[in-house]
């Protein structure tokens, strides 16, 4: 079945998306935004082991693909892991949408994502999706030391050589974004390019600024009848 782009809009017509590249600050901007708003976050890495509970090895195969170990997980050649990283992304977005439906039908909704432009222009208007972005390189570093990816630091390490896994992975990441990155940096999205000078405190209230979230009776507006 397929939906036209215009019906998928309305029914996400309370979504706000926040995407962009690896540690671009989604995460972080998503929740300090929910908690000022008293919205609610929806992290789609957070909901990848209840999708694939509910996934089909036949329709979602990337999804299903099951490695022994860190070494066989990180083994494989940097194009064999970037087309598995965005096949799974791929294979994902059907349980998202209908997530999203579902959840934001009477509630506003942040999704933190992982969407080409193609997809945002497929899935939301321009006045609902903001780009987060960091030049994509050396990432590796950065996301284990985050305390909500102690898990796959672990993982990473636990390689036989894990600075062999954390430059497969870097490349990886690198091959995966660095278009994306630059074709962003060239949209009409709206971006913003995190920084050594970027704060919490100035990246959401620029992205309030462009979702209007400063107006008055926001709320009661998204839900009239």
């Amino acid at each position: 079945m397929i939906i036209q782009d215009n019906v998928i809009k309305e029914y996400l017509k309370n979504v706000y998306f926040i995407t962009g590249t690896p540690c671009g600050g989604k995460t972080t901007i998503s929740r300090e935004l929910a908690k000022r708003h008293n919205f609610l976050v929806y992290d789609i890495d957070e909901q990848f082991v209840n999708h694939q509970k509910i996934s089909n090895a036949a329709f979602q195969p990337s999804m299903n693909k099951v490695f022994q170990d860190a070494d066989e997980f990180f083994g494989r050649t940097v194009d064999e892991y970037k087309k598995w990283l965005t096949e799974n992304t791929r294979e994902q977005l059907d349980f998202v949408l209908l997530d999203l439906i579902s959840l934001s039908q009477h509630q506003i909704v942040l999704c933190d994502c992982h969407l080409t432009m193609e997809q945002a222009e497929q899935l939301t208007d321009v006045s609902r999706i903001a780009f987060l972005i960091k030049e994509p390189s050396n990432i590796i570093d950065d996301y284990c030391s985050r305390p909500d990816h102690q898990d796959f630091s672990n993982f990473i390490n636990s390689a036989s050589e894990p600075k062999k896994a954390k430059a497969t992975c870097n490349e990886t990441l690198k091959r995966l974004n660095e278009n994306h990155y630059t074709a962003i940096r060239k949209s009409n999205y709206y971006w913003i390019e995190r920084t050594p000078k970027s704060t919490v405190e100035d990246t959401v209230r620029k992205v309030e600024r462009h979702f209007g979230f400063f107006k008055e009776n926001f709320r009661m507006e998204h839900f009239e009848c």
